[in-house]
């Protein structure tokens, strides 16, 4: 385990032992994963076959002044059995929430996660909180981040939230002997370039407004304004004198659109993004549906079309240029929660795929067991994740919840 890691478990440790001489709840869980990957990787720095890691994330929360002020602390620990990398501690939340007597406005200060977006294939709106990418690939995991939050709430014009976002969280990348890596060349994160000569220093702005239009249509309009959540990945030279990737954080200016509307049994779902970089302008969208079924046992049947656009085509930093998923949703709403998600993506310039299963199901009243499979299909080598072309997994979670 690296020093780091073992720091922070100390840090984690204190405040554990702090919060729990005060009154408050605790809950959340501790988690064993298992991870194989059936072929070789492409470095022979990564490891092979099978990986074990530990990861815990407790929740402390405390309200008062007849609720209209809450304490919320959510650490997140994770111990890895090969990348050290991957053995990492985040604060995912570290907030205080004050709320007028009112309801007319919530003021929120410390470090948070703010979700916004609609579609299943593709988080493009989704810019507040920088990706944990060790802790998964597919973008949902986030890191903390610090701000101070106004939200404006009206039941006439909907909700307005006002960021100021101190500070910049570089994006975790896994270690030289981690798997799903981009390629073979590794990712040398002690050589983190900026636009902004305030580096990670760089104070962001954002701002969002969300209404319901009736009882069918939520609208989200968005901007931010600051460093880049994403990187670019420049080639360089290590201190050994071997090739490496550093990652470049360039300055943007981002407006979103979020539509999500209700027709009985069918969801339409929008997200399109502009943002202008010193390279220039470009567009992104992610739209479609999903229509579901109710059977007699109570058992729901979801199915979800999205197509995925960007109009940089080869020239788009990421591998959905123009794209389309299919997949299918199933929730038995049983007493177990047994859930499922099954589906794919498709490029329709060329033959690369990518498949997924993820499944769930609780196990008791505290234990909940989930399965995940990635499998990559037909990549060609002009494609973004040629990289991942020898990094299908199988994942197997077992998590107790207290």
């Amino acid at each position: 385990m690296q020093l780091k890691t073992k720091y922070f478990i100390y840090i984690f440790t204190i405040l554990c032992l702090i919060f729990e001489a005060q009154a408050g709840e605790w809950s959340g869980y501790i988690a064993g994963e298992l991870r194989y990957f059936p072929e070789s990787p492409l470095s022979n720095d990564q490891y092979e076959g099978a990986n074990l890691s530990l990861s815990a994330q407790p929740q402390y929360s405390h309200e008062w002044d007849d609720g209209d002020q809450s304490f919320t602390f959510v650490p997140f620990v994770r111990v890895d059995q090969h990348d050290s990398e991957r053995s990492h501690f985040d604060i995912r939340e570290l907030t205080w929430l004050k709320a007028s007597k009112t309801g007319v406005w919530e003021l929120r200060l410390g470090i948070r996660k703010v979700y916004w977006g609609v579609s299943e294939s593709q988080h493009l709106v989704d810019i507040i909180n920088q990706t944990d990418l060790v802790e998964h690939f597919d973008g949902e995991e986030k890191l903390g981040q610090a701000m101070i939050n106004l939200a404006l709430i009206s039941e006439n014009w909907g909700t307005l939230d006002l960021f100021i976002l101190p500070g910049f969280r570089e994006r975790t990348f896994p270690g030289r002997k981690g798997r799903l890596q981009l390629g073979s060349i590794p990712i040398d994160t002690n050589q983190v370039l900026y636009e902004s000569g305030a580096k990670e220093k760089h104070v962001d702005l954002a701002m969002r407004w969300g209404f319901m239009l009736g009882d069918d249509l939520d609208i989200g309009l968005s901007h931010f304004s600051g460093t880049s959540r994403e990187a670019s990945l420049v080639a360089g030279i290590d201190t050994t004198g071997s090739l490496v990737l550093i990652p470049y954080y360039e300055q943007i200016e981002q407006t979103g659109l979020e539509l999500q509307f209700t027709q009985e049994a069918m969801l339409w779902k929008l997200e399109m993004i502009s943002r202008k970089n010193q390279q220039g302008h470009f567009t992104a969208f992610t739209g479609g549906f999903e229509y579901t079924f109710v059977r007699e046992s109570g058992a729901e049947i979801g199915l979800i079309t999205e197509y995925l656009f960007d109009d940089r085509h080869d020239n788009a930093t990421n591998p959905f240029e123009d794209d389309i998923m299919f997949g299918l949703r199933l929730a038995l709403n049983d007493e177990q929660s047994t859930e499922l998600l099954a589906g794919g993506v498709f490029d329709l310039d060329s033959s690369a795929a990518y498949y997924l299963l993820e499944a769930s199901r609780r196990l008791g009243d505290s234990w909940k067991l989930s399965l995940e499979t990635y499998i990559y299909s037909q990549i060609p080598p002009d494609d973004l994740s040629y990289g991942f072309r020898n990094e299908d997994f199988v994942q197997l979670e077992l998590a107790w919840y207290f």
